[in-house]
């Protein structure tokens, strides 16, 4: 199995011990997780940038350019998730944990399913 980048949208320093931030695009900075044959083989953190009022494609653009294949939400309005599907990034939704240990390791096991676009919140500064 290749090697697989997965994001979380995290609160403060983020971390593999951290908690996921509620609403992704606001986050503080975003955990990359590296997985490769169902090991955690290293965790990198990214700064999220600013964006601006309908900016939503900053967030989509800069996962992309660091090679992130899987993004995990609690939630997420319709344009940035049309975007991540765009440029091929799969999106996961678990709504109910906030820390981002127990949702890799569900990542890993297959168990976390993909958002489905009823599950897309108005966005906003939820």
């Amino acid at each position: 199995m290749a090697m697989i980048r997965v994001a979380f949208p995290s609160e403060g320093n983020g971390g593999l011990n951290g908690r996921r931030a509620g609403h992704f695009g606001h986050c503080d900075v975003f955990t990359c997780i590296d997985v490769e044959d169902g090991e955690i083989k290293g965790v990198s953190i990214l700064p999220n940038r600013d964006h601006v009022q309908g900016g939503c494609m900053v967030p989509v653009n800069l996962l992309a350019a660091h090679r992130v294949n899987a993004l995990v939400v609690g939630g997420i309005g319709m344009r940035p998730l049309m975007g991540f599907r765009q440029v091929g990034i799969e999106v996961y939704h678990d709504a109910e944990r906030a820390e981002i240990r127990p949702v890799i390791e569900d990542f890993i096991a297959g168990v976390l399913p993909k958002i489905n676009d009823s599950q897309v919140c108005g966005g906003g500064g939820r």
